[in-house]
């Protein structure tokens, strides 16, 4: 498979990667053999975090004998020095290595939060110190945040942000990507089909494949996925006119409704996390019922206080029909998960 070199790390990773949070679902040693037929395929490119459930042990048992050829992106979480060290001890770990090819500080979503890790007793400072003992090669962030992908792509402490980027969610296209072309900050496209929203695999891959620093990494659940993917990057990527309506129709279908976890809406005054309760159905597809049980169950009940009073959909910066889509996704839950859990 053809490879791309990932801004400044200069690491050669192949043209896709692979994100880790669906291979929670199937059978382990299933979720084993569709790792190992990515590898197999050319994919060297692994995503992952110790929050996605046993996906690092999973990656583990998979690339054993065949690390050196693998890139493995993992993440920790970012409020304290202590629990960042934790979380890249628990990684090393499930993951078997004795090092991180690329270890972002996740979803950093907030200035208070970027601020945060910067600090001299923050998760910034882990990093720097677990680059130099090399249990950690390179440094990176991921954030669902413009405002701070921007900052932080600018500020020359990061060779990686990872930020999602599809065909609908489209903002990073023109005030992202020139800007890590800019700085040689390497680009992971998260949720290239919105959270399994998008159905149309053809279309998401060749969509970001039209650019060059950008690596989309889809979540792959099964061997038939991985195929299909990999197909997709071997073939033409040239998008036709015809393609290009297919975007257009969908954008204008999905638009309203596709929340891109900036969380300008919050605070809301009843306490709903309205990203997390905007993002049901592709959370319910990418997690399964194990997490969904794990982390949405009290986000629903919230969102049942809702009162329309409008105050989240006057803050949006992407005019999302935010109450509509709230009542849309409890139904979706009531519907169609409440039976399964």
């Amino acid at each position: 498979m053809e490879t791309v070199r990932l801004g400044k790390t200069g690491l050669m990773v192949s043209r896709v990667g692979m994100g880790g949070i669906p291979l929670i679902r199937p059978p382990f040693n299933r979720a084993v053999k569709v790792i190992t037929r990515a590898l197999d395929l050319g994919i060297n490119l692994i995503d992952t975090s110790p929050g996605y459930d046993d996906s690092e042990v999973r990656i583990g048992k998979a690339i054993a004998g065949r690390r050196d050829d693998i890139v493995i992106v993992t993440k920790t979480r970012w409020s304290s020095k202590k629990q960042a060290l934790k979380g890249l001890e628990i990684s090393l770990r499930q993951l078997n290595t004795y090092y991180i090819d690329v270890w972002l500080l996740q979803n950093v979503s907030t200035f208070e939060a970027y601020e945060m890790l910067l600090q001299p007793d923050g998760a910034l400072s882990v990093a720097r110190e677990a680059l130099e003992s090399g249990k950690v090669l390179h440094i990176g962030i991921s954030t669902h945040s413009m405002a701070v992908a921007q900052k932080a792509v600018a500020s020359g402490f990061f060779e990686v942000i990872m930020f999602p980027f599809n065909f609908v969610t489209n903002h990073a296209e023109e005030q992202l990507v020139p800007l890590t072309n800019k700085h040689d900050v390497g680009f992971l496209a998260m949720k290239p089909f919105a959270g399994g929203q998008l159905a149309e695999a053809d279309l998401a891959m060749k969509y970001l494949l039209q650019f060059n620093n950008v690596v989309p990494l889809p979540g792959i659940e099964t061997i038939e996925n991985i195929e299909e993917i990999v197909e997709v990057v071997e073939g033409s990527w040239k998008l036709t006119k015809q393609d290009w309506q297919r975007i257009e129709d969908i954008r204008a279908k999905q638009g309203s409704k596709l929340c891109m976890w900036c969380e300008y809406c919050k605070p809301c005054p009843l306490g709903i996390n309205i990203p997390w309760v905007m993002n049901i159905e592709s959370m319910w597809i990418l997690w399964g019922a194990k997490g969904f049980r794990k982390f949405f169950l009290d986000f629903i009940e919230q969102a049942k206080t809702c009162d329309r009073c409008g105050e989240c959909e006057e803050k949006c910066p992407y005019q999302l029909n935010i109450m509509d889509t709230l009542a849309e996704q409890i139904e979706f839950y009531e519907r169609e998960i409440k039976n399964n859990l």
